[in-house]
Parts: structure tokens; C-alpha cells; sequence
């Protein structure tokens, strides 16, 4: 009887996957929103409807035009730029509708986003569900999607003065800043979710395969960037051979090197941007083989080792459907796979970062704040 009064005394500590699955829920909704996002800005890219809004209301632009003195107003506004001076001049409504509605939609749904993250991390917080190991990394991602809002209107605007499109630059930075973010996101989510102890005490970067699993993932996100900068300057449309380029696998220095000051050549010259963009998914997918040949030999846990060859298949996948888009002359759906399965990739890689660092809560932990 004595037992059973002190079994009965004794506290009982919550199980961390029942008290943060709420938590993890939210966060993959919001990548999934990313997800999204990712592509409508990618469609707004394709055709060329990026410009069409060219002030930065974060409030009350999320109201469209209602009527058709405000629609005329928006037109008279676009008209003022170089992209409708001098490459859409005598745009009808009709035609001014469909770019603006894709531009509209895509920054609508960067304030959902901001609004699907913000409000429910204010009411984790007040019902303290929030592991206060969490904090610093949630606060950096409210401050990244803030941050991610301002660079995109950066980016609008370096398009609407003297250049015809926006920067292939701040294109780059913007959806490498998207990456970040989808990334943390996952990151978070990982760090959350229950594992074994053995598991969670592999917290060491002597875990196999650590440190070139993380290489792998920066590696992926630099190609992203280089990416974006091909969009940036239609490059896909430039070139549409393969595996050569204008008749060359490795194209003549002068050509790469064409204008000054040199460096201007990585993110202006069509031939360098892709060229570089080219021998970077080269480079990425040498690097995943093997990467994954080495998990395979010497991995602990045969499931470290399959995730490995995993993301080596999915970057070879990858590599297809860039060649496939190029030789069809970036069709629209092809395009848009690339991108989105570029972000595919990178979760799957910061997924096996975390499996191999031990990335996780104890099965049994108090996790309030």
C-alpha cells in the first residue's frame, strides 16, 4: 500500500511528442506554405509579372484594386517604368490584370505566411508550449520573414529605373533568403520532435557523415543562388544545348570574361551565369555520390546510409529536369519543378543533418518554457 500512496505522489514528466506535436504541426504547415510560395514566385518570374506593383504597401496593399479608376490609377503607375516603356508599351487592362494578379498573389502570400507564423508563436507563448531551447531560433525566423519582405521590395524596385527586370542579384538573394528560411523552418520542426536517448546523445560532430552532410547542404543552397542569378537574366532561354554550351563544354575565357570589370561576368553575362550554374550541379552531385558512398561504409545506422543515397538520387533526379528544362527552352512547368524540387532537396538535406547530429527532444522531457 505504501508503494502504490508514493507511485501514485510521484510527478509524471510529459511526453515531449505529445506536448510539442502542436508545434511541429505548425511549423511544416508553414514550410508548406513556403513550399508554395516558392512556386508562385517562380510563376511570377515566367511571365514576367514581378514589376507590374511598383510601390511596397505591406498594409494596405493587401487590398487589390476594386474599381476601375483604381485599376487605371495601378496601369498609369506601371506605365511609368522602363519595362512598360520599353517592352510592353500599349499593354491592354486585360493584359495588365494577368501580371498584376500574379505579383499580387505572390506578396499576398508572404503576408499569410507572416501572419500563419507570428499569431500561432503568440498563443504557444502564452500557453507556454514553447521549449525555451526553441526561442532564439524561433525569434531568428519571425526576423528572417520580416527581413525577407523588406529584400523583396529591394528587389522590385531595382527593377523599375534603369534596368528592364530587377537585379539577377537581388533575385539571388531573395530566394536564397526563402531557402534560409524553409531550412530553418525544418531545422526547428527536427529539433522538436521526440527521439531515442542512444540517438539524442549523438550530439558530437564525430556523428559520420556530420560534417560533409553539412557541406552537401551549403552546397545546395549555393546552387539555389546560382539558380535564382540564370532566372535573373533569362540565361536558360540563351543557351539550350547540352552538354555543350555554343558548340563548348568549357567555353573560351574571352566569352566568359567578355565584360569589365571581370567580376560583373558572374552575375550579368548570360554564358558565365549559366556556365557557372552548369558546372556547380556538376560539382553538386560529385559531391552527393559521394558522400553517399561514404555513409555507406562506414555509417552506424543503416538508415544514415539510405537518406545519403536518397539525396543523391533526388539531386541526380534534379540534374534531369534541369537538362530537360533547358532543352525545351525553360517550359513553364519544367521551370517550375526545378525550382521546387531544388527546396525539396535542401529539406531532405537538413532533415539528414539533424538525424545525424541527434537533433531532437528525449522521448520523456518538460518542455515548457
Amino acid at each position: 500500500m505504501a508503494l502504490a500512496v508514493e507511485t501514485a505522489s510521484t510527478p509524471s514528466i510529459p511526453d515531449a511528442g505529445e506536448t510539442t506535436r502542436p508545434l511541429r504541426i505548425w511549423l511544416w504547415c508553414v514550410a508548406a506554405l513556403v513550399f508554395v510560395m516558392v512556386f508562385v514566385g517562380g510563376a511570377t518570374r515566367l511571365t514576367d509579372s514581378g514589376l507590374s506593383i511598383t510601390e511596397w504597401q505591406p498594409v494596405t496593399g493587401a487590398i487589390p484594386p476594386l474599381t476601375e479608376e483604381a485599376w487605371e490609377a495601378e496601369l498609369e503607375k506601371y506605365r511609368q517604368i522602363p519595362e512598360y516603356q520599353l517592352i510592353n508599351r500599349g499593354m491592354s487592362m486585360e493584359e495588365f490584370q494577368f501580371i498584376y494578379w500574379w505579383e499580387w498573389g505572390h506578396r499576398f502570400l508572404g503576408r499569410l505566411i507572416g501572419l500563419a507564423f507570428a499569431v500561432p508563436l503568440v498563443v504557444f507563448a502564452v500557453r507556454r508550449m514553447v521549449p525555451k531551447q526553441s526561442w532564439p531560433g524561433l525569434l531568428t525566423l519571425l526576423a528572417l520573414g520580416g527581413a525577407q519582405a523588406y529584400v523583396g521590395w529591394l528587389m522590385v524596385r531595382s527593377g523599375l529605373t534603369d534596368r528592364v527586370d530587377v537585379s539577377p542579384l537581388w533575385l539571388g538573394f531573395h530566394l536564397t533568403v526563402a531557402a534560409i528560411i524553409l531550412a530553418g523552418l525544418a531545422w526547428m520542426a527536427q529539433s522538436l520532435k521526440p527521439v531515442p536517448e542512444p540517438i539524442a546523445q549523438r550530439r558530437t560532430t564525430a556523428a559520420t557523415g556530420f560534417k560533409t552532410a553539412s557541406v552537401l547542404a551549403l552546397l545546395v543552397l549555393f546552387q539555389i543562388f546560382l539558380g535564382a542569378l540564370v532566372a535573373g537574366l533569362d540565361a536558360g532561354l540563351t543557351y539550350t544545348t547540352w552538354p555543350l554550351m555554343d558548340g563548348d563544354f568549357i567555353p573560351p575565357l574571352a566569352k566568359l570574361l567578355v565584360q569589365q570589370p571581370w567580376m560583373l561576368n558572374f552575375s550579368e553575362n548570360p554564358l558565365t551565369v549559366q556556365w557557372v550554374h552548369r558546372m556547380g550541379a556538376y560539382g553538386l552531385l560529385a559531391f552527393a555520390v559521394y558522400h553517399a558512398w561514404r555513409m555507406t561504409r562506414l555509417a552506424e545506422d543503416v538508415r544514415d546510409a539510405k537518406m545519403a543515397r536518397m539525396l543523391a538520387a533526388i539531386i541526380a533526379v534534379q540534374g534531369l529536369i534541369g537538362i530537360a528544362t533547358l532543352l525545351t527552352q525553360v517550359r513553364v512547368e519544367l521551370a517550375l519543378l526545378h525550382q521546387f524540387w531544388a527546396f525539396m532537396i535542401l529539406t531532405v538535406a537538413v532533415l539528414h543533418i539533424g538525424r545525424l547530429s541527434g537533433l531532437g527532444l528525449p522521448q520523456a522531457q518538460n518542455v515548457q518554457a
